[in-house]
């Protein structure tokens, strides 16, 4: 039995043991929802995201200086970052208008007051200046920006280091292979995690299944599928139509190969936790060097 279907049993199973505690409708302080419900099946599902967290920032560190070292010897990493930075502008800027167009046709806060559901207050954040959001890319100390989990800064510093790599000769080239032996145990811990993944799949999903109600959900029905469609249009037809026409690849075979990562981003509702999942599943399945 391949992962995919391990991690689909995973869900369906969470999902029918949390409706059934949520039915059973035990209370809060109940010894079997003190140490099952919200100890052992809760501390599970956070166990399982804690690992997947845990690889991210020394996988992109790695990873990513491998990448840049190999590409900057042969003075592609310059046309492959603009690619990358215009296809993320692009990509954004669809997701966003997308969005945004349905949610004025459909109006999905309308019933949720209908419902009697008051409108929480909201102040928006002061946006910060240009100059700011510029020079906060780049990071004054790469060991915090590391503890600290700030990704962007995490990128600058490894593909800068892959492209100092790339032009110190044999020194470097050394250096190098250090990164990609220590990249191959990364991706081998994934993969220790991932055997783990239907189990904590199902951790994850008996918490949702318990703790959802029907009736919460029923109140924000037109919101939820406001949300869902949207995502889903988004992902069969803005993203197949990006593959065929940009990447020339087959959009339904690439979505098959990707199936693992987006299993496991629809269960831990995480990017940053699927993320080593997603190397992983590029580098070893779609072919990606």
């Amino acid at each position: 039995m391949n992962l995919t279907v391990r991690i689909l049993i995973g869900m369906v199973l969470g999902l029918i043991v949390g409706a059934l505690i949520q039915w059973v409708d035990l209370p809060a302080s109940h010894w079997f929802n003190r140490f099952f419900t919200h100890g052992l099946i809760d501390a599970g599902g956070d166990i399982f995201v804690t690992l997947l967290r845990m690889m991210v920032v020394p996988l992109v560190l790695v990873s990513l200086t491998c990448g840049a070292a190999s590409l900057g010897a042969t003075g592609k990493v310059g046309r492959l970052g603009g690619k990358t930075i215009g296809l993320y502008l692009l990509t954004t800027a669809i997701a966003v208008s997308l969005a945004l167009s349905i949610a004025l046709m459909v109006e999905p806060g309308a019933s949720a007051a209908d419902e009697g559901i008051p409108a929480p207050e909201f102040t928006a954040k002061q946006a910060p200046s240009f100059k700011d959001t510029l020079v906060d890319i780049f990071p004054s100390n790469p060991v915090a920006a590391m503890a600290e989990g700030k990704m962007l800064q995490v990128i600058v510093f490894a593909l800068l280091l892959g492209l100092a790599l790339s032009q110190v000769g044999e020194a470097g080239q050394r250096i190098r292979q250090v990164f990609e032996d220590i990249n191959a145990v990364f991706m081998r811990l994934i993969t220790m995690v991932l055997h783990i993944a239907p189990i904590g799949v199902f951790c994850l999903m008996v918490t949702l299944g318990a703790s959802v109600g029907l009736r919460e959900v029923a109140k924000l029905i037109v919101y939820f599928l406001t949300v869902a469609g949207t995502l889903v249009l988004h992902m069969t037809v803005v993203y197949p139509l990006l593959l065929r026409f940009l990447a020339g690849l087959d959009p339904i075979s690439y979505l098959r190969k990707m199936r693992e990562p987006m299993l496991v981003a629809f269960s831990t509702a995480s990017s940053g936790a699927t993320l080593p999942v997603t190397m992983r599943t590029v580098e070893h399945r779609v072919g990606v060097s």
